[in-house]
């Protein structure tokens, strides 16, 4: 043993033996924990806060973007994820997708992408999600944090974890990573990539923040009168300051999303270049950045903006959002081309429609690729959640195998919801007939999925 190096002590208690663990409590880990326990699975879920939903609640990251085809036709994202919105939807805690449409201000009054997105309060989601984890018997460990994988012979059985009790063990049949990073598959060997190939770079972190005191009318009437900004909002203003120098960030319109509550707006403006997501010293430096901007931005925003003059600060994210990491590499990799062309798999367990969305590593840009059309629906074949070496894992959210390209469409939140539940439940079976994840049978993945309100092309069944 080195010195920068610790042995675990072999006394550490075993406080659980399921069939599925599940790391992360964000969307993909609320997916896959009600798609294991209700596919018959013993369930544990552990998330390090002591709420689930994670960018969702503790990055206030929001609306949920769209759940349904380019087109706005047809919804996509269903099962779990739905359910948690009609919930929420029940005691005032969001809009239904198929109520807004494109453009409006709940949208962020963009045209692209943002059809059908969903505006939710996070504290409506905190409550949802942990009684649905509740009614369907998940075992929760809230307040713990994931410190190990436990591998053995190649295959993990399990984590290590740590909260208030001490170090703990629980051992699984079947562990879904749902990190967010790919924390587990990282520390149980798994092969992963980072960033755009040309130089491992990763799209910014984003401190979002809420204001309340905002004048609606006001703000919706100059959108009115200027539709030329719809897309690119206060962008001609926002170049004259920064030329200037009262505009710092290095972005080129202001995201600005109507909440469900009057006067109170979400801002995803904030924006912070060139720091891993997976470095602790990086991350408390882009907390640090991000919350400097926020006053900066709102500052501005109370100066020039309509509708801001009276705008005050309601909070700032928990945590920084972060779009990207770690990416599997999986038994396959989801590429452009898959998005592109609306590629057909056997092994589909997700259908998908927003756009590539990549917000620059290093430069300003409009965030939606011109290079890139995807198909109205495209597909996501089961194979993404499986690592290509290590058995005993899958992994779910936006952390799964696919480009860097292609995770600029499929890293959004409803994406993650239906990659978690297919995860869930192709873990549930794999545990049910003490087989490796890899090697479930398609079909009976269908029929369960679709048991549980999943959408899945036309003649599956």
């Amino acid at each position: 043993m080195t010195n920068n190096q610790i042995s675990y002590d072999t006394n550490i208690p075993v406080i659980g033996d399921v069939d599925v663990l599940v790391i992360g409590g964000g969307p993909a880990g609320i997916g896959a924990a009600l798609a294991a326990a209700r596919a018959g699975a013993k369930t544990a879920l552990v998330e390090r806060y002591g709420f689930l939903g994670g960018n969702a609640t503790a990055g206030l990251v929001g609306p949920f973007m769209n759940s349904y085809s380019d087109d706005g036709e047809t919804q996509l994202v269903k099962g779990v994820f739905d359910e948690l919105v009609r919930r929420m939807e029940s005691f005032g805690g969001a809009v239904h997708p198929e109520q807004v449409r494109t453009g409006s201000a709940y949208s962020g009054f963009f045209s692209k992408g943002h059809d059908h997105v969903t505006p939710f309060d996070p504290e409506a989601v905190k409550l949802a999600a942990a009684e649905m984890m509740e009614e369907a018997g998940v075992r929760m460990f809230m307040h713990t944090f994931f410190v190990d994988s436990i591998v053995e012979d190649g295959r993990v059985n399990g984590a290590l974890i740590v909260n208030k009790s001490g170090l703990q063990a629980i051992r699984a049949k079947v562990t879904v990573d749902c990190s967010a990073d790919g924390d587990v598959a990282f520390r149980a060997g798994a092969e992963l990539e980072v960033g755009r190939k040309s130089d491992g770079l990763t799209q910014p972190m984003t401190m979002f923040f809420r204001v309340a005191g905002v004048n609606d009318e006001e703000i919706l009437k100059y959108v009115e009168e200027h539709p030329e900004e719809r897309d690119l909002l206060f962008g001609s203003l926002i170049a004259e300051k920064r030329e200037s120098g009262e505009w710092t960030v290095n972005k080129n319109h202001l995201g600005i999303y109507r909440t469900t509550q009057a006067g109170v707006w979400r801002v995803n403006t904030s924006r912070v270049q060139g720091l891993a997501g997976t470095n602790a010293e990086d991350l408390s430096k882009a907390e640090l950045e991000g919350r400097r901007q926020v006053f900066e931005l709102l500052a501005f925003f109370r100066k020039y903006f309509p509708g801001f003059q009276n705008a005050v600060l309601v909070d700032t994210a928990t945590q920084i959002g972060v779009r990207e990491t770690r990416r599997l590499v999986g038994e396959y990799m989801l590429t452009s081309d898959d998005l592109i062309s609306g590629r057909s798999f056997e092994d589909v367990v997700a259908l998908y429609g927003y756009p590539i969305d990549i917000h620059s590593p290093n430069e300003v840009t409009t965030e939606f690729s011109k290079e890139f059309k995807t198909a109205n629906i495209y597909q996501m074949p089961y194979r993404i959640l499986v690592p290509r070496l290590i058995n005993g894992l899958l992994v779910a959210g936006r952390c799964v195998s696919a480009t860097h390209e292609a995770l600029g469409a499929i890293r959004v939140m409803p994406c993650a919801f239906a990659l978690g539940q297919a995860a869930g439940a192709g873990a549930a079976l794999a545990s049910a007939s003490g087989i490796e994840p890899r090697h479930v049978n398609i079909r009976e993945l269908h029929q369960t999925l679709l048991a549980q309100d999943v959408v899945l092309p036309a003649g599956i069944a």
